[in-house]
């Protein structure tokens, strides 16, 4: 993992209408690294998320990805290849087959069709299931495989950082185990992630670090291990 930033983001205030949901937010992803955004609902981590995509408007700070200052860009610039966001409750077209919501990922790299054809494979080496279901209408598969596809139509922009909106959300132990295990190899393959999520067992299996997050601002930064020795009080006092 390299000491260099894949994302940072300083002094970050944004919201909607006008008032402030997040407030004088900062972290940073090193370049291969997983950090967790954990604390309740209505806390502000879902809002980062959409600010760091440009689909909601801040109002103070800066957002860098890579050597790139992303702040004032359009969130259809910053979809080809700064970042993407497999989202909550996984948003796919349900009506459309695995492989066209997984080339939607793509679309801004459609005339790059080696590239595109080589990220797909990617996809499919990663969630082996995906291949064999390729034709199959995305409402006929189970939660955990639309949420494989949701994060393989991220990775089919190719981006620098991943973001993901509480990807074990409604997922049964073994579907989260699934999703978990592949979010484990994108590591391996250099990936650098963001993670929103309330379960903190997840995070705490996949992250390097963990960022408290509660009325929209950032009360604490820890390592797994301090809470593996300390116990879970330490982030549940959080939580309420």
């Amino acid at each position: 993992m390299s000491d260099a930033a894949a994302l940072e983001v300083s002094a970050l205030s944004a919201g909607y209408g006008r008032f402030d949901v997040v407030r004088d937010v900062g972290f940073r992803v090193g370049q291969g690294e997983a950090v967790a955004l954990l604390g309740p609902n209505g806390a502000g981590k879902t809002t980062v998320l959409k600010s760091i995509m440009g689909l909601v408007k801040h109002r103070r700070g800066t957002i860098k990805v890579g050597d790139a200052d992303v702040s004032s860009l359009p969130a259809h610039r910053i979809a080809r290849g700064f970042a993407a966001i497999a989202p909550e409750g996984r948003r796919l077209f349900l009506e459309q087959s695995v492989e066209d919501n997984l080339m939607l990922g793509a679309f801004h790299l459609r005339r790059e069709k080696q590239r595109v054809q080589a990220l797909l494979e990617s996809v499919y080496a990663l969630f082996p299931v995906l291949r064999e279901y390729r034709a199959r209408r995305s409402s006929f598969l189970s939660g955990g495989e639309q949420q494989m596809v949701s994060i393989g139509r991220m990775l089919m922009s190719d981006p620098e950082v991943l973001l993901l909106d509480e990807p074990s959300d409604a997922l049964s132990p073994v579907a989260v185990d699934n999703v978990v295990k592949a979010l484990i190899e994108l590591r391996r393959r250099g990936a650098s992630l963001l993670l929103v999520e309330q379960r903190v067992d997840v995070a705490i299996r996949l992250c390097d670090r963990l960022y408290v997050m509660t009325h929209g601002e950032i009360v604490d930064e820890m390592r797994p291990e301090t809470v593996r020795q300390e116990g879970l009080g330490i982030i549940n006092k959080y939580l309420g």
